[in-house]
This record gives structure tokens, sequence and C-alpha cells, in this order.
């Protein structure tokens, strides 16, 4: 298991060589080397021995996932094979409806992120969270509004259930979630309020498509200075069981949140 969530997850498409490049010199969390979606059908042989070289070059402070192509595709028996042997953090598998769909990648020991992105895998997250395999659950809700033909594909409002069953799943089997990524890379204004939004869902981190997205990410999902002074008292007061502090009663979850949150705070 990776030893704290990654906050921001950003694609860097395997095909595009100054993006590989430029990813080094980014305060992303975890960089997922993308053999999918960002990588067109006849470049996926081409785009696996660059990620290879990319990986095995190594991107030095960072944690590296590999996003194959999902099961029942053409490509993802070469996308496995192109995996052996390289130092890899997670491998991260688009489309998965059932946790059935998680077998093919099960045999390299890693973690595995899978992508709840269709209605089935809405109703199947909670098996699939469940999986000994599974490390964390990542919303596509790209694929999910075109799923249920949504008019708008950024409205997250038409999505609200789905999106809360994914957190809810992810927490009832204990893995991480990650929210899905926001389309409008010129919008920064809009992308802060999303994250925000994510944060108080209670995902973990975000995906993200541009390196631009990476430092407002990390500013939405690391504690605030009032945050963390508020963290700081409760545990300094804290006593067991329920007691009254600064006008609210709090418990021992409270406590263990707060000191959940100072450790990723770096204050632990």
């Amino acid at each position: 298991m990776i030893d704290f969530a990654p906050c921001s997850l950003l694609y860097v498409p395997a095909s595009n060589a100054r993006a590989l490049e430029k990813a080094r010199g980014l305060a992303a969390d975890m960089l997922i080397v993308d053999l999918e979606d960002a990588v067109p059908a006849d470049r996926k042989a081409e785009a696996r021995e660059a990620m290879r070289a990319a990986v095995a070059a190594g991107f030095p402070g960072k944690r590296v996932a590999v996003r194959i192509n999902g099961t029942g595709s053409a490509h993802q028996a070469a996308d496995l094979d192109a995996l052996a042997g390289l130092a890899l953090d997670a491998v991260v598998l688009p489309k998965v409806d059932a946790p059935s769909d998680l077998a093919p990648a099960r045999g390299f020991g890693l973690p595995l992120f899978a992508m709840i992105e269709t209605p089935a895998a809405i109703y199947a997250a909670r098996d699939i969270a469940a999986d000994p395999a599974t490390h964390g659950l990542i919303a596509g809700l790209n694929d999910l509004a075109h799923e249920l033909k949504l008019p708008d594909g950024t409205d997250r409002g038409a999505m609200s259930h789905a999106i809360q069953a994914i957190v809810l799943a992810a927490r009832a089997g204990g893995v991480w979630c990650f929210d899905g990524v926001y389309n409008a890379i010129d919008d920064a204004a809009g992308f802060a309020a999303e994250a925000a939004n994510g944060r108080r869902l209670g995902f973990d981190g975000k995906t993200l498509i541009h390196p631009t997205q990476v430092d407002p990410c990390n500013a939405a999902f690391a504690p605030s200075p009032r945050e963390i002074a508020a963290a700081e008292a409760l545990v300094a007061a804290a006593t067991g069981g329920a007691q009254r502090h600064e006008g609210r009663m709090i418990e021992d979850m409270h406590v263990a949140a707060a000191r959940a949150l100072l450790e990723r705070a770096g204050r632990g």
C-alpha cells in the first residue's frame, strides 16, 4: 500500500515526449502515464515503448502509475506485457464494471485504481472497492455523463448521487477515492471551485489533465492554516471520551480525524 493518498494525480500521455519530460518538474503527487484515452489507436505501440523508457528513467520524488486500456480492449494484453519489470506504484484500470474486470492486472501484485465510469460500475462500486486488489476508486465522470446521456456533461449536480456513491463505496471498502477531471483547462476559478467541492464531498484527491491544475489542486486538498491550528488545539485539549471543546462536543473520532489531518500536513 502506498503510504499516503496522493491528492494531485496528473494524466500524462505516454505518446507525448514533451509532456513526459515536463512532468518531472511538476509538483503532482502522482503521475499517471496514460496508454488509454490520451493515445490514438495508431500510436499505442509507440506509446508503450515511450512509457517503458520514461518509467525506467524515473520520475524522482514522484509516485508513478500507468493507465492501461480496459478489460476487453484489443490493446490490453500488450499494455500488460509492457508493464513487466517496471517499478510502479499503481496500475489504473479504466471502465471497471465488476470485480472480474480487475483480473488481468492482478498478477503484478501492484495496487489497482479502478475507474468507475458507467451506471453498471456505480451499482458495483461497493464490490469493486471491497476487492483485495483495489486500493482506490477514480470517478470517471466524462464517460459517466456520456453514459447517462446528460445534455451538459459538466453538470456535476446531475451526477451528485453517482459521485457520492463512489465516495461511499470507497469508504465502505477502506480504499481511497479520487475525483474526476475538470475539462475547462483555461477556467482557473472553475477548477478551484470544483476541487474544493471534491474535498468537501470526501474525495482524497483529484485527477488532472493539465499541468496548470497541479498547484491549485494541491492547495485545495491541503489542510489550511486554520484547519491545522484547530486540529492542534483539539488534540492538545483531548482527555479521552466525550468532552466539551470550544463550544462543541468532541469524542475520540474527532481526535482521530484531527491527528489524520495533522499527519497529512506534516505535523503529525
